[in-house]
């Protein structure tokens, strides 16, 4: 489970260091892979290898090409994605494209998401939290007594 929020530097090849906490907790299946591509959000998604296999693939793969809007998705999270694998010093490489995306330059807080990564700017990501419409507690509540369900 990846949990907690660590704040690295971007170096001039665009590679991020992965924490080595999260590197402990990355299944050999994985093979050191990630899959990472644009949010929902203005920040980037990392998935290990394994989980985007098991979990994310299936889910595009039951997606319909012939509607409109399935097709629009597909095209929107393809168009930016990449899986990179972490080289000798956990080391991941983000494309351009992606950080550009992320509005990521020389900082990035990295974002354990349970069995996904984020990656955002740290500034943005305070943007969020700070405008999110709703405080906390109220979206406690709500999300984990719809999680009952």
């Amino acid at each position: 489970m990846f949990i907690g929020s660590f704040k690295y530097s971007v170096d001039a090849k665009g590679r991020i260091s992965i924490p080595a906490k999260f590197k402990k907790v990355m299944k050999p299946e994985a093979n050191d892979t990630f899959v990472m591509t644009r949010s929902i959000v203005q920040c980037i998604d990392v998935y290990p290898l394994n989980h985007w296999e098991e979990k994310i693939k299936p889910r595009i793969d039951a997606l319909d090409d012939f509607n409109i809007d399935e097709a629009a998705f597909k095209r929107f999270l393809f168009e930016l994605a990449s899986d990179q694998q972490l080289d000798k010093q956990f080391r991941i490489f983000i494309p351009k494209s992606l950080l550009d995306f992320a509005g990521i330059e020389k900082e990035v807080l990295i974002l354990g998401q349970n069995n996904k990564i984020e990656f955002w700017n740290p500034e943005l990501f305070e943007a969020q939290k700070r405008d999110f419409p709703k405080p906390f507690a109220e979206l406690a509540k709500q999300v984990m007594q719809n999680s009952q369900k």
